[in-house]
């Protein structure tokens, strides 16, 4: 008995800017593409790099029958000669040929922010990948990323996972796959715990919640430990600033309120709630504003204003420490 014939979809829409998202979403349509013909050549670009006569000679079809598939990248940036090439195509797409588009969903000019829509009009296949900016997506994508790798999880796992780990999908997809294969799958807070041991007093994070509470020689400790062992300027500068906007956004909400009451009122997870109820005695109005132009400076300077970002990230941390250690 023969196999079914598999056909590709010739036409695909790649729709947002969550780049490990994006990433996966154009390399499962190369998938698909190749399921139906495994010798498809791949080939991708971002669309400032093509002229309309390149991207007529790409989707033209092959004097050879040759499967062919084509990722055009940053499409929200597309000239509106290429944007009518595309969605020429795309109403008329030629035989051999599959088409990836990868939009932001964004763009300046009026052609490039309706390209998305036209290509759904003329049936794209459309994989959405935009930014996880809720709590609640990000702990649904950890969920997924767990299962994905052949382990279980819980509530209590996957909190412990992101506060071990941070907000990046890449780090978090890497930590939730290694994690599954160093501890047999079954991720709940101890195997977090366990795993990340000796290395989460490292993370920028970590140097956050010392800073925050006001010990002056645990953040010192932290952050120098960090910066030797290779965590990123900005990353530290992300969590000293994410610390202080959750403190200052669950102190305006009212920290005499039920912690899961606020949970859902500001869209956080209840255990960060809980953390920055815990960390805001100290804070006062005043020094909860300066210490956010301070961590607004720091990841200003550490993404190249600072002429040494070590000394940048020092002198936020002692000035954090200075503001919530303060009488009055």
């Amino acid at each position: 008995m023969s196999s079914p014939t598999v056909v590709a979809d010739p036409l695909h829409l790649v729709l947002g800017d969550e780049e490990l998202l994006v990433e996966r979403a154009m390399w499962a349509a190369v998938g698909a593409a190749r399921a139906a013909d495994p010798e498809a050549d791949f080939s991708r670009v971002k669309v400032s790099e093509l002229t309309p006569p390149e991207l007529a000679e790409m989707l033209s079809p092959s004097l050879f029958a040759e499967a062919r598939v084509l990722a055009i990248e940053s499409a929200q940036d597309a000239g509106k000669e290429i944007a009518e090439a595309l969605l020429t195509h795309a109403k008329q797409p030629a035989e051999g040929i599959t088409l990836i588009v990868v939009h932001s969903g964004g763009g300046r000019a009026k052609h490039a922010k309706e390209l998305p829509n036209a290509l759904k009009k003329a049936g794209a296949r459309v994989t959405e990948c935009k930014k996880l900016t809720k709590p609640a997506d990000r702990e649904a994508f950890v969920r997924d990323e767990i299962r994905r790798a052949g382990g279980k999880s819980d509530s209590g796992g996957v909190n412990a996972l992101i506060e071990a780990v941070g907000s990046d999908l890449r780090e978090l997809a890497a930590a939730a796959s290694q994690l599954v294969a160093d501890t047999g799958g079954k991720i709940d807070a101890d195997a977090v715990g366990r795993y990340y041991r000796g290395r989460a007093e490292v993370t920028g994070f970590a140097v956050a919640e010392k800073a925050v509470v006001g010990d002056r020689a645990g953040a010192l400790e932290a952050l120098r430990w960090a910066i030797q062992l290779g965590v990123p300027h900005v990353l530290i500068a992300d969590a000293l600033a994410d610390s202080v906007r959750t403190i200052g956004r669950v102190a305006a909400a009212g920290g005499r309120n039920d912690p899961y009451r606020l949970a859902g009122d500001l869209g956080m997870p209840a255990w960060k709630v809980k953390k920055a109820l815990s960390q805001s005695r100290g804070w006062t109005p005043t020094s909860l504003s300066a210490a956010l132009q301070v961590v607004a400076e720091v990841n200003a300077g550490v993404k190249g204003m600072a002429a040494d970002a070590d000394y940048a990230l020092e002198k936020t941390v002692l000035r954090l420490v200075s503001l919530r250690n303060q009488r009055g």
